[in-house]
């Protein structure tokens, strides 16, 4: 599971990079006109979560657990769902509907599964 996460986390991170370049250029010519603060915001979003799914990749080498696992999935998925709909908003004016605060609630819930994961732990 560590692999997993560990691969995601940077391939997060990597297309954070890469799509923050591509916003710098595209919120010129797109069709939102708050383009540029939502790609923006949906960058730093995908970038600091990308931490996250690292960290919890790093985690996992040292020994997984439900809560461990949930929390990865979690934060994946609330970067599909949050900074996924963040950019197709700025690009194409078309909402999709809940997806931004299911993945806010994501992220959340990720994060507090972590919280629950390291209280957990054994020493």
């Amino acid at each position: 599971m560590s692999r997993f996460f560990l691969a995601c986390g940077a391939l997060v991170m990597a297309s954070g990079v890469a799509l923050g370049a591509y916003a710098a250029h595209a919120a010129k010519g797109a069709a939102h006109p708050e383009a540029a603060r939502l790609l923006q915001t949906a960058v730093q979003y995908q970038l600091v979560h990308g931490l996250g799914i690292l960290a919890v990749g790093v985690l996992a080498r040292r020994g997984s657990s439900a809560w461990l696992v949930a929390s990865g999935a979690l934060l994946v998925s609330g970067v599909v769902l949050f900074c996924g709909s963040l950019w197709v908003l700025a690009l194409t004016v078309h909402s999709l509907g809940p997806a931004a605060p299911l993945g806010g609630l994501a992220f959340i819930a990720g994060w507090l599964a972590l919280a629950i994961h390291a209280l957990r732990i054994r020493t």
